[in-house]
């Protein structure tokens, strides 16, 4: 057969791969256009607000805590589910103290956690199930692990992530932003966790985008010599 042949043919298909390539941008890009970061982030679905600090109230002494907790690098008073609590960091371990008392409180138990998650939740939905994880889902894979999962039944699917170490609110995920990851995989090309998968697929992609042109200056070479020819 004419190499004129294997260039349409490897036109046309190479073209129709670009193009269902260039249609599913489109949609991730429309996509994300129509739905607001705001709703994205998960921001309307819980709210973590720290009441204010009682300034009369008796505390353990900082010096205190340091000699029975030493090696600490920080530590903050905070509120936390309306107990007033002390969380220090010694390296990469971090711990809550009763502020009273300076005995741990951390890590938070299950009871603890879904009580929280509930009193943030802005939602009227149920909690339907608490989970404990030691291996972080996709979707919180930078998330450190061990985390708490609590899992609402509404129609959002909404889950929210918590520290059980700090009892930090670590993440808020939802149908929509799970929607909105799955096309942003789609959007940047990201078919793959692994860095050097993801490289290989930039340099497929551009393979073929030069294949595509190749072909069409082949092409368009071909058609002017055969009109020179007539």
């Amino acid at each position: 057969m004419k190499p004129a042949f294997w260039a349409r043919r490897a036109h046309k298909w190479i073209g129709l791969v670009v193009g269902v390539q260039a249609l599913l941008w489109m949609i991730s890009g429309v996509y994300m256009t129509v739905v607001s970061l705001d709703i994205i982030h998960g921001d309307h679905l819980a709210h973590m607000q720290e009441a204010p600090l009682d300034a009369t109230a008796q505390r353990i002494d900082p010096a205190a805590m340091a000699n029975r907790y030493p090696g600490i690098t920080s530590y903050r008073l905070k509120r936390l589910h309306g107990k007033e609590v002390f969380e220090i960091h010694q390296d990469e371990r971090s711990v809550l103290l009763d502020a009273v008392t300076g005995t741990p409180v951390s890590p938070l138990d299950k009871a603890t956690v879904q009580s929280l998650a509930v009193s943030i939740y802005q939602g009227d939905a149920d909690v339907r199930s608490v989970e404990w994880i030691t291996r972080a889902p996709q979707e919180v894979a930078t998330r450190p692990v061990p985390m708490w999962a609590v899992h609402f039944a509404d129609r959002g699917a909404t889950t929210l992530y918590f520290s059980p170490d700090t009892g930090a609110l670590l993440a808020r995920r939802h149908s929509l932003w799970r929607w909105f990851d799955f096309l942003w995989m789609f959007h940047i090309m990201d078919y793959e966790e692994r860095s050097d998968v993801n490289n290989n697929l930039l340099r497929v992609s551009a393979a073929i985008g030069l294949c595509l042109a190749l072909s069409g200056v082949w092409l368009l070479f071909y058609s002017f010599r055969r009109r020179a020819a007539a």
